[in-house]
């Protein structure tokens, strides 16, 4: 089975009379065009399109969590959208306790030359979980779980959904949550009494994780008291 691909020109959506690409200049705080895009989903999804606003002349939709994923894939099939790129999956949690968090896509649609930021937003003492749009964009993978892994929100469907910056052990919570300590919740001693207490190879080979491998150059003096909880101090 032979495939082909071809590579995706800027613009070449647009209509041949569309005005040529240039840097805004000028641009308002807020108000101004709204992306095409917004009117189309408000249309197409009358029930799940709950603000559309423009701030620094981009558009960010606020949709309904229920029907994220089916918004996605029709944004990113539908021959009017083709947004074919997901440039970020990333969450804002406020200083405010009573505001909930947001969970943000940064979509664009090459073709059409087009930005578009999508919001859902989750209540704190609810569930914090969103649908996974990996089916849709395979680049989704990392940036769900880094999204997972510093805020603590699920991303139901994804295939792998686990740590990626730290270990999968990591006890301490979620680092960009605005109730973690700038220290931690441990101390470093503590840090590391539980990664030697691990076994990295549980779901690592000892090519994919060095832990040890370093723990084994240690010196044995060094070795035999940091076995027995010996405290290594601040």
């Amino acid at each position: 089975m032979s495939t082909s691909f071809g590579p995706v020109v800027a613009g070449s959506a647009q209509s041949s009379d569309a005005p040529a690409p240039a840097t805004p200049r000028a641009v308002a705080h807020r108000g101004g065009t709204a992306n095409p895009s917004a009117a189309a989903l408000q249309e197409r999804f009358p029930g799940a399109v709950h603000t559309v606003t423009v701030v620094w002349g981009e558009t960010t939709v606020l949709v309904d969590r229920s029907q994220l994923l089916e918004i996605v894939r029709w944004l990113h099939d539908d021959p009017s959208q083709r947004y074919d790129y997901l440039s970020d999956v990333t969450a804002v949690e406020f200083r405010d306790v009573e505001l909930p968090l947001e969970v943000v896509w940064h979509l664009r649609s090459l073709p059409y030359r087009r930005f578009l930021r999508l919001k859902v937003t989750l209540e704190k003492r609810g569930p914090l979980e969103v649908p996974s749009v990996w089916s849709v964009y395979r680049g989704a993978d990392w940036m769900e779980r880094e999204c997972y892994d510093m805020f603590g929100i699920r991303f139901t469907g994804h295939p792998d959904l686990r740590r990626l910056l730290m270990w999968e052990q990591y006890k301490e919570g979620y680092p960009l949550r605005k109730d973690f300590p700038l220290r931690g919740r441990f101390s470093r001693s503590e840090q590391l009494r539980q990664a030697l207490a691990a076994n990295p190879e549980a779901r690592y080979s000892k090519e994919e994780l060095s832990i040890a491998q370093a723990f084994e150059d240690l010196p044995d003096d060094m070795r035999r008291r940091l076995s027995a909880g010996e405290k290594t101090g601040e």
